[in-house]
Order: C-alpha cells, then structure tokens, then sequence
C-alpha cells in the first residue's frame, strides 16, 4: 500500500481482533504500530506475534496522562507519529434505562478518548509535514435499534467528529476519515455466539447483502487505504465496510 512504508501509527483498542487485524494489515504494508490498549495481557501477546514492528502501550483513552504517554512512546521508539486509528470502543449500553454514568462512559471511550487522542497526536503529525487519520464509526451510526442508544448515538457523533477534524486539520496536511463496519467477527461478536462464527454468519445473513459476517482483515484493508497515499485526495469521509448493510 503506497505511502505506508516507515511510518508509524497508533491504533487503540489495538489488543481486540479488529485492533490486531489493522495492526498487522500496517505492518504488512511496512509501517510500524504502537498498540495502545487497556487489555495489557492480549496487548503484549499481540505485539510479541507481530515482531519488532509492533509496540504494545498499556492505554487507558480517557486518561490524559496515559494518552500523552502513548504519544511519548511512539515518538521515541519509532522517531514519530504519521497515523492514528482511533478503534477503542465501549458496548456499555442499557437503552433508555442508561444512567448518566453510563451515558458518560460512552461517550469518554468512543468519542472524547478519541478527540483526546487526535489532539495528542496533531504536533507530531504537522512536525512529519501531515499524517492520517481513520476513526471508527458504524452501521449503528445511521440506523436506529432497539434497546440500543448509547453506542449508536456515540457513533453517529463519531461521523460529526470526523467531519469536523477533517475542515480544521486539512490546511495542516492531516487527513480525517472515517470506517463504519458492518457485523463483523470480532472479540463483541464472538462473546456473544459464543465463538461460534457460522451462527454468527447465519445470524448475519439477513441483514447483509452478502449473506455473512465480514472478516476483521477485510475491515483493515479499508482502514490501510484510508491511511495511505492511494487515498490522498479522500478526507471528512464515511467509508462504509458493511456487506451491504447500509444498502438494505
């Protein structure tokens, strides 16, 4: 993938099964990965498989502290920052019966962590001549669901977020996007069907044009083009990676 040979880049909620795809798909394209996640355990793990390329940094994204240390890591292992995937996620969410603690929560870990985080990494992006950024949307973001407020309305202002980064960072040669999944194999989804992928598939099938869950490495390579050169002139954009869903 052009563009991705020697950079670096940090991706949070980098110990889930989506995280450690777009770490590796990067690393596959060249580019080294600090892994920033809460989840020290599968985060060691994680980069101890991927090799001298991967750093993990233990990252709690609604600590300042923790963030700016991230940062601070990344720039001395591997001299900078050029790319930040902001994939850490709260499920918290309890409908209209969410508390305002819960409602908090959600949006600490989906959105403030991730305009904390931006904002942490900016300096060292426009000291690299600008950088790239993806955030993680989703399906839920357009689509209302039953029993379900926080994380969708979390993430539709996740989309607002990206719009409005994309504006105010473009004159500094940052780009903004954003990748909205559909259902996809992940550590949510195989906790819930009980790591049984083909009834999560079946389950799937209905609402995907395609018939299936997608796969975490197919939601990387969105994520890969958006952060490389071959995405250049694409900013304040939703890349939908959904089977079809949102077409439905």
């Amino acid at each position: 993938m052009k563009g991705l040979h020697g950079k670096c880049a940090i991706v949070t909620g980098g110990a889930t099964m989506i995280g450690e795809a777009v770490a590796a798909d990067l690393i596959e394209h060249g580019a080294r990965v600090v892994i920033a996640d809460i989840n020290a355990e599968d985060g060691r793990r994680i980069a101890a498989k991927l090799g001298p390329a991967a750093l993990f940094q233990p990252t709690d994204i609604t600590d300042d502290t923790q963030v700016a240390a991230c940062v601070a890591a990344a720039v001395e292992r591997f001299g900078g920052v050029d790319c930040l995937v902001n994939c850490a996620c709260s499920y918290v969410d309890n409908g209209v019966l969410s508390s305002r603690a819960e409602w908090l929560q959600s949006y600490n870990v989906n959105l403030v962590g991730a305009a904390i985080m931006l904002q942490a990494c900016r300096p060292e992006m426009i000291k690299r001549g600008g950088g790239a950024i993806v955030n993680f949307s989703s399906i839920s973001a357009a689509a209302a669901q039953a029993g379900r407020w926080l994380y969708p309305i979390s993430k539709a202002a996740m989309v607002q977020f990206t719009r409005n980064a994309a504006l105010d960072l473009g004159p500094e040669g940052i780009r903004v996007n954003a990748v909205s999944p559909g259902w996809t194999w992940s550590s949510v989804i195989s906790a819930l069907s009980g790591n049984d992928k083909a009834k999560a598939d079946r389950v799937a099938a209905d609402y995907h044009i395609l018939g299936r869950l997608g796969l975490p490495g197919e939601v990387a390579q969105v994520v890969s083009f958006l952060l490389s050169d071959h995405a250049s002139f694409v900013t304040g954009a939703e890349y939908a990676c959904d089977g079809g869903y949102g077409a439905l």
